[in-house]
């Protein structure tokens, strides 16, 4: 194990003790039929709604389609454990309380949302607004939360990152544009994206770029390479790598080989 695995471990642990500690705090449990907190679940990086950059290739029928936002169980009329559920605007939060109260229901939104998935203080900063909380309430809990370490912004980007270059492919363009609208800082952005290099860029846009030519078989070079380049633009992948590695891949390919 590396020193930054064993890093990445030892912030997991302390994550893992300040939710206990947190949960204690607010007095709710998982199941918890007054605060509908949902079991912890460990790290799932599919939240976060990331979507490649660009407009889709009208005519390529191949199309990589856009992760969509995680959906929201207060949103959707749920509670965690899929319940259906009636509420207000607000998800059926009050807020006429005292401080104290206030700041028990703003702890049991942001545990709720902890317990989907990881989020950064602005994606929770954003979404105790929308539940119409004070911002100063806000601002005390969210200090809180990431005092005791479940708010890191600097670990949420670097699992971002990690997890979208692998499993979407994104180049360092289309991962620091998500990283934004996450609302991570930007020295913290470019902390996280230094991860990736640019021969990680190029070996990630040549497996893309393999993929895509075992669906178009028999098309026109032309147009497995306007479908090419449109792909790995939505990625995020600039010109300077993109050509050259479409370039290679349509030289390898079978059909393209001279007799």
């Amino acid at each position: 194990m590396t020193a930054g695995d064993d890093d990445r471990a030892a912030r997991l642990a302390r994550a893992a003790a300040a939710m206990a500690e947190a949960e204690e705090v607010v007095g709710l449990r998982p199941g918890d039929p007054e605060g509908n907190v949902g079991a912890v679940a460990g790290p799932d990086l599919s939240g976060g709604g990331v979507v490649d950059t660009g407009e889709p290739d009208a005519d390529d029928p191949d199309t990589d389609e856009p992760d969509a936002d995680e959906p929201d169980a207060d949103e959707a009329g749920q509670d965690v454990d899929g319940r259906a559920e009636r509420r207000a605007p607000t998800g059926g939060l009050s807020w006429s309380g005292g401080a104290e109260d206030s700041e028990a229901v703003a702890r049991g939104v942001v545990l709720r949302q902890l317990s989907m998935a990881p989020r950064s203080r602005a994606q929770l900063e954003k979404k105790l607004r929308q539940k119409g909380c004070d911002d100063a309430v806000a601002a005390r809990v969210l200090e809180r939360f990431t005092a005791v370490g479940l708010i890191d912004d600097e670990a949420y980007a670097e699992m971002f990152v990690r997890s979208k270059q692998a499993d979407r492919g994104l180049a360092r363009t289309a991962l620091a544009h998500e990283l934004r609208k996450h609302g991570i800082d930007p020295e913290i952005a470019t902390g996280a994206l230094s991860q990736v290099g640019a021969g990680d860029e190029r070996a990630r846009a040549e497996q893309l770029a393999a993929k895509k030519m075992r669906t178009m078989h028999g098309l026109e070079r032309d147009v497995q390479a306007r479908r090419l380049a449109g792909m790995l633009a939505r990625k995020g992948y600039s010109g300077e790598i993109a050509w050259p590695v479409i370039r290679d891949a349509l030289d390898a390919a079978e059909e393209h080989q001279r007799d």
